[in-house]
């Protein structure tokens, strides 16, 4: 790979890392070309974007970059695969599915809107952390949720209290 070609990596990475707020770092090391190609299919379904990449360069990008990596950097060792998503928990979920399989892939690290996750421990905390439309789903249900008591209460109470008045009406005649 020529200088020029380099730069031009390490500026499409760049230009990657500014656009996703959510990075994960995976090895999927000793996968076989079946097996990739299925991870690679898992991923395309989930709206998660995989890419190999080569660690210096994508050091060079982190370090280019204007989102603070941090730990991440250490991290950048061996067989390093790129997941950019959408969604925070999308790729955690996939390789959470994934490893039933097979061993790999192996989570390194992730970035999720300036959070910094480290290791493969970290994997379940990932696949618990909420999508934005699910908090938003979550927040509607329950503003919703007192209003329909009220409205529920005022329903089943307005006929007992017609009830209670006609009742009364009737005795006093």
């Amino acid at each position: 790979m020529t200088r020029e070609e380099k730069s031009q990596v390490i500026k499409d990475l760049t230009a990657q890392l500014a656009d996703n707020s959510i990075v994960y770092l995976a090895d999927i090391s000793g996968l076989d070309a079946r097996a990739t190609s299925n991870l690679r299919r898992a991923c395309f379904k989930a709206g998660v974007k995989l890419a190999v990449v080569k660690n210096t360069l994508l050091e060079k990008a982190m370090e280019s970059s204007e989102k603070d990596f941090g730990e991440l950097k250490d991290v950048l060792k061996g067989n390093t695969s790129l997941m950019l998503s959408e969604t925070g928990n999308a790729p955690a979920k996939v390789i959470k599915e994934f490893r039933k399989k097979s061993e790999r892939p192996i989570l390194k690290g992730a970035f999720i809107e300036e959070a910094i996750y480290v290791g493969d421990d970290q994997l379940d905390a990932l696949v618990d952390i909420k999508s934005k439309e699910e908090l938003i789903g979550e927040i509607i249900g329950l503003l919703q949720s007192p209003a329909k008591n009220v409205i529920s209460a005022l329903k089943s109470g307005g006929n007992t209290l017609s009830g209670i008045v006609k009742t009364l009406s009737e005795r006093e005649a």
